[in-house]
């Protein structure tokens, strides 16, 4: 992990600061990690892995909230990476994690890849001439339980800046049955729940557009569209046309390498029709086999199996570590994945170890 102790960038001032910066830092040329805007990185040669974990101080008016937002993630992530600090008040010289490091998702890498599990869109965009390719990752808010956000591949149908907003007949009879009736629309505006940009997609009836609630994103919100930051919508919808594709995946489960490690980051699932402890630790071993299948690559497959049951969002090393003993006995390793996974459902009937 690679700490840093930056100071951080707040209020209304800071945010204006941090959008000319943005601007300027696209129209020079990326040569420095230091000059790319936040959320940006170049594609690596070679590996998965993008962008790095690193602390900030928290000041006296931060929420962990706001503190996600100037790094570029969402509320729930926010909250795995800083269990015990407080989200309204973290307190003034706390340090909080941002979990700014990711697996790039299992998909082909252009145009955009959203993965609902992690609540996050990778945009890829076309490579500029003598510039290396890069790619771009945002916080989400997804659809909630009972309003799903769809999977699949489609595109973007049409971009409309300030739009307005004409409630579906079903969210308007929930808003009524809640006390909270809408009108038939909403008027661009602060109380506009689409924000100032929003971008259809070929999927009738879904869009993914800005917010006038940022709290939201990083959460199970909406009812199956994809919302994102008002500076993040703006800043992708000048980049992106109509008919630029749009893949929607579910991936709780992802596995990359860098310099030669093998690196896993899993999420909760989305609901628990997604399968059961067991079911999820097969599936894990399963690809985690597949992708050393060849490789003298000795895998730590308790610790593969602590980040199947405590998925925490961050990526971890796979690598088991070396004995001390110098000459260590070789102990006797399962000889497929049933004898592992056999050994994983009797430990996990005898409950987690102290």
């Amino acid at each position: 992990m690679t700490q840093m102790t930056p100071s951080p960038l707040r209020g209304s001032l800071t945010r204006t600061l941090l959008l000319l910066g943005l601007g300027a830092a696209l129209a020079a040329p990326l040569q420095a990690s230091e000059e790319w805007p936040r959320g940006h990185y170049p594609l690596p040669e070679e590996g998965d892995l993008v962008g790095e974990v690193y602390t900030v101080v928290a000041d006296e008016e931060d929420t962990l909230i706001d503190i996600g937002h100037e790094h570029g993630i969402g509320y729930r992530a926010m909250v795995r990476a800083n269990p015990d600090v407080s989200v309204w008040y973290p307190g003034e010289g706390t340090e909080v994690t941002i979990p700014g490091r990711f697996i790039l998702p299992d998909a082909p890498r252009t145009g955009i890849v959203i993965n609902v599990a992690e609540m996050r869109l990778y945009y890829y965009p076309p490579a500029e001439e003598d510039q290396p390719r890069i790619v771009q990752t945002y916080p989400l808010g997804v659809g909630r339980q009972d309003w799903e956000t769809p999977l699949g591949n489609t595109t973007i149908t049409q971009k409309v800046e300030n739009p307005a907003w004409y409630p579906p007949e079903s969210i308007r009879r929930e808003h009524a049955e809640a006390g909270d009736p809408l009108p038939s629309v909403v008027p661009p505006g602060p109380d506009n729940p689409l924000g100032t940009r929003k971008m259809r997609l070929g999927i009738p009836g879904y869009l993914i557009h800005g917010t006038n609630k940022p709290e939201g994103v990083g959460m199970r919100v909406s009812h199956g569209c994809v919302r994102m930051l008002p500076q993040d919508v703006e800043h992708l919808f000048d980049q992106i046309s109509v008919g630029t594709q749009v893949r929607l995946i579910n991936e709780s489960f992802k596995l990359g390498w860098s310099d030669g490690t093998l690196y896993v980051q899993a999420y909760p699932y989305l609901d628990e029709e997604q399968g059961t402890t067991i079911q999820r630790v097969t599936e894990a071993l399963g690809l985690v086999d597949a992708s050393v299948e060849g490789l003298a690559y000795p895998v730590d497959y308790a610790r593969l199996r602590e980040v199947v049951e405590v998925p925490g969002g961050m990526p971890v090393a796979l690598e088991a570590s070396p004995e001390a003993d110098p000459e260590p006995a070789p102990a006797p390793a399962p000889e497929s994945l049933y004898d592992r996974l056999e050994l994983v459902a009797a430990e996990v009937e005898d409950g987690p170890r102290g």
